[in-house]
């Protein structure tokens, strides 16, 4: 089985702000996750990254929040969504 891309979005708002991201699944997990997904999360504002959530092969899950990185604990795709989504909302509002 090769990777299969399950989604991808980009979104720009008014604002110049911007909301990418790409999930696929995989034949096997990256290491060291065990999932079988791959995914890459960006929230961009004023050319800068303010939010990400991945996973990359040596690290794992991680997020990174305000110039900071740190582990995220990765349960389904639906939360992984809904807690970037979150992550995302607190920081428009501020």
């Amino acid at each position: 089985m090769k990777a299969i891309k399950i989604t991808e979005l980009k979104n720009v708002q008014a604002d110049g702000s911007s909301i990418q991201f790409v999930i696929w699944k995989l034949p096997t997990p990256v290491s060291p996750t065990t999932h079988g997904f791959k995914y890459r999360m960006v929230y961009i504002r004023h050319g800068e990254r303010v939010v990400g959530f991945d996973n990359e092969r040596g690290k794992g899950d991680h997020m990174h929040l305000d110039g900071q990185e740190f582990p995220y604990r990765f349960t389904t795709l639906d939360q992984l969504i809904e807690d970037f989504m979150a992550e995302v909302e607190k920081r428009r509002q501020s």
